[in-house]
């Protein structure tokens, strides 16, 4: 199995292009000597401070600080409390843009997806940010990682190409009251696909 983050210069590039070219990329979580993945079939792009749906529209804060680092680093966030958010930064350093990660489809570690997801459908074990999260044990000690290194036990990696028949675009999900033109950009990225049938 191929264990060949991608480079650098894949996020470093304009934020859609990114979350466009990340689907059908594999997500990768070393744990324990355990690998668990899953084909990215969903995610959502962010970009700069003028975005009001985007953590960086109030500036650069401790919180959003990974955002203006360098391309290819995690940006982990916990929200309402409960729930752990995998992003991945993009462009160039100090211009503060991230993907959001939304959805999977389970390829390895099936087994260790299903415990953590314990009483939910294999549909539903990594269909949300938060969901593939628990899922892969991703957490925010993992905020700032380097995705473009296996050391990080966290990566993504080349694998399935998505066809452009295949993929629907619109709008992001649980913006609240962010205002428009914001809330209506088409920025979320969905690959229609059923990849293996929808069997564990």
């Amino acid at each position: 199995m191929s264990a060949s983050p991608l480079p650098r210069d894949f996020y470093d590039r304009p934020v859609l292009d990114v979350a466009r070219g990340l689907l059908g990329a594999r997500l990768v979580r070393m744990e324990e000597g355990r690998r668990l993945s899953g084909w990215i079939v969903e995610c959502e792009a962010y970009r700069g401070e003028e975005d009001q749906a985007c953590h960086a529209r109030r500036g650069r804060t401790p919180r959003t600080a990974v955002m203006y680092g360098p391309a290819g680093r995690a940006y982990v966030y916990f929200t309402y409390g409960m729930h752990w958010m995998l992003n991945c930064v993009t462009g160039p350093e100090g211009f503060p843009a991230a993907v959001l990660l939304r959805a999977v489809w389970p390829a390895e570690g099936r087994a260790v997806m299903a415990e953590r997801r314990k009483g939910q459908p294999f549909a539903r074990w990594t269909d949300g940010p938060a969901k593939l999260t628990q899922a892969l044990g991703v957490d925010g000690a993992l905020n700032g990682a380097d995705l473009c290194s296996p050391a990080a036990g966290l990566w993504i990696e080349p694998a399935l190409t998505a066809p452009e028949a295949q993929v629907v675009t619109g709008p992001r999900v649980g913006l609240g009251k962010t205002p428009e033109p914001w809330l209506s950009l088409p920025w979320r990225f969905r690959w229609t696909a059923d990849l293996d049938g929808g069997q564990p």
